[in-house]
Formats: structure tokens, C-alpha cells, sequence
């Protein structure tokens, strides 16, 4: 290896090279760094674990739904809460895990064969896991209340309440650890064609594919914050890594809504009151998910997006968000 080259402690060791497992990584402006296997989940677990607790935005005991997509980023969210609840995690998790699964199936245009086969898979996924889960398909956004836009605002936290809550839960049961209980399931309803055909038409309304695009994902933060409140969650995590975040940074830049750009790209969205978006990955690129993901088998479901169709036929109309990741 080079001089140059930034190394972990355990890379630096005299040993045989062959008998080490490198990782690299190149960051901008700076040199590369090297990993060897063991340091690399150290340093993966140590960043997820020190976002949440710099931020101390999600209190002991509480409930928080994690928004599970199916692919490497929300599926290394979900392995990161299952390693910090584990019995040999150094210093574990200490709120309720429950699991929200969109399926979007029918914005794309999907069979419903094709949908139920991707459902099967994340069931599997979800059910090794312990926790209780939930399985929503976007059509049940036509039927949302118009109070999901007017929620009640979130509490206002004293200053020390943090410190007091942890206090409290270690006082009260929480030296044994966090348990999320028995797992609960609800399977996915069935959707009815003629509410597949409205979203469709809703969708198709907007006249260009980022028009869509956009639209698509405010229907779906808006069934996410119904599903939970209906469920009594006060958190919702998202899986957006920094390499997702920044093409929505350039994104709605271009689209002219840098206004919102504090509550896209930020550690936590409060838009909607009582029920606050956190994006715990969002200090990850999306090679360090990958790498992680494939060194460690982290299960994913590859699940087909509105652009999915645009990118396979080359269409020259692709959205502003393909543009802005593909030349980032």
C-alpha cells in the first residue's frame, strides 16, 4: 500500500496482506481510506449509533416506524436497529421498532402477480427480523383524511427532558434491555383495480416524468405519517443516504423549492407536527451501504420505480432526478 494511503489501526499491524479483508473508499478531495472487515462494521455501527444519539431525538421507550423500501439503504437501516437491539450489541437501542412497507407496485404499473411475489419476499425479510410490521399499498393514500395536513403540533421539550427520560427508563425496566414484544403482522390488503386505475390517472396527470416523481413522493410521506399516527408512532425513519439526499439537494433547487431544503436533506423533518421524519443514514454514500450490504449479506428486494421503465427504453425525457445522479 502507498504512504499516502490513510489506513485503520488494524491495517497498519505487520501481518500477511492476503490475510486481510481491505476496503476502500475514495472521498472527495482527500485520499483514499482503508478498512480492514472488522474495522469497517465498527466504523458503519459507530456512525449510525453516534446520528442517533448526538441528536437525541428519539426517547427511551418510544415508538419509531421504520420506512423499509426493500432496497440497500432502508434494508441496512433495518440491520442496523436489529444490531443495536441485539443481546451482544455494546450499548443497545433503546426504543420500539415496527416496520412500514409502501407498496408502490401500482404507480408503476406492476401485475398484481408481480407485486404479491415482491410482498412475499419483504415478508420473509420482515418476519426475520422480530419486529412487528406493517404492509400498505400507496392506493390507500386516495382515501387519507385532509387532517393529515393539519396535525397538531409536537410538544415542547424542556431542556434536560432527554437526560430525565433516560433516567427514568433505566430506573424503571430498561436495565434488561429493550423488547419489541410479540410480533404483530398485517398482511396487505387487497386493492381493488378501479383505485389502481385512480392513482394511475393521478399520477399521469402531471405532465412530465419529475412532475411525477415529485408527486409520487408526497403521496407517499403522506401515508406514512397517516399509517403512523393511526399505529401510535411518534418517529418515522427514512433510508435516505447522503448520496440520495444530494440529489434531492439538486433536485429541488432546480425545481425551485429551495425554500424546503432545510427539511429535505436534514436530520429530522417536523413539517408534520406530531410526527417527526428522521434519516438516520443520511451520513452514508450509497458505496459504503453497498460494500457493507455485500460484506455482511444484508438482504434486499429489488422493487421497480416509476423511472424504472423510463431507463430501460432510453427515453430521452428521463426526470430531473435521474439527471442530477447520474452526472453528480
Amino acid at each position: 500500500m502507498s504512504r499516502s494511503l490513510k489506513n485503520c489501526s488494524a491495517a497498519s499491524r505487520d501481518g500477511p496482506w492476503f490475510e486481510k479483508t481491505f476496503t476502500v473508499f475514495h472521498r472527495l478531495y482527500s485520499d483514499p481510506f482503508w478498512f480492514v472487515r472488522g474495522c469497517f462494521k465498527e466504523y458503519f455501527i459507530h456512525k449510525f449509533r453516534a446520528m442517533l444519539g448526538k441528536n437525541r431525538l428519539i426517547f427511551p421507550g418510544e415508538k419509531v416506524l421504520l420506512a423499509v423500501s426493500g432496497g440497500p439503504s432502508s434494508c441496512s437501516m433495518l440491520s442496523q436497529v436489529q444490531e443495536g437491539l441485539s443481546q451482544n450489541a455494546h450499548k443497545k437501542l433503546r426504543f420500539l421498532p415496527g416496520i412500514v412497507y409502501i407498496d408502490e407496485g401500482g404507480a408503476a404499473g406492476q401485475s398484481v402477480e408481480h407485486r404479491r411475489r415482491t410482498v412475499e419476499e419483504l415478508r420473509a425479510v420482515f418476519r426475520a427480523t422480530g419486529f412487528s410490521f406493517l404492509m400498505v399499498p400507496l392506493e390507500q393514500v386516495l382515501d387519507l383524511p385532509s387532517s393529515v395536513l393539519s396535525a397538531p403540533g409536537a410538544p415542547e421539550q424542556e431542556a434536560g427532558a432527554y437526560k430525565a427520560a433516560v433516567d427514568h427508563f433505566l430506573l424503571s425496566d430498561g436495565s434488561s434491555g429493550v423488547t419489541a414484544g410479540q410480533q404483530q403482522e398485517t398482511p396487505l390488503p387487497e386493492v381493488q383495480e378501479a383505485h389502481t386505475h385512480s392513482l394511475q390517472r393521478l399520477l399521469g396527470s402531471a405532465t412530465t416524468l419529475t412532475a411525477r416523481e415529485e408527486l409520487l413522493n408526497i403521496l407517499r410521506q403522506h401515508l406514512l405519517v397517516h399509517t403512523a399516527r393511526s399505529a401510535g408512532y411518534s418517529k418515522v425513519m427514512l433510508g435516505d443516504s447522503c448520496t440520495r439526499l444530494a440529489v434531492k439537494l439538486l433536485s429541488s433547487i432546480s425545481l425551485g423549492r429551495g425554500a424546503q431544503l432545510a427539511h429535505d436533506t436534514g436530520f429530522s423533518d417536523s413539517r408534520y407536527g406530531d410526527t417527526i421524519l428522521v434519516k438516520p443514514m443520511r451520513d452514508y454514500s450509497a458505496k459504503e451501504i453497498a460494500y457493507y450490504n455485500r460484506m455482511f449479506s444484508v438482504p434486499s428486494v429489488f422493487t421497480a420505480g416509476l423511472d424504472t421503465k423510463v431507463r430501460c427504453a432510453r427515453n430521452t425525457a428521463e426526470s430531473t432526478q435521474f439527471h442530477k445522479e447520474t452526472h453528480k
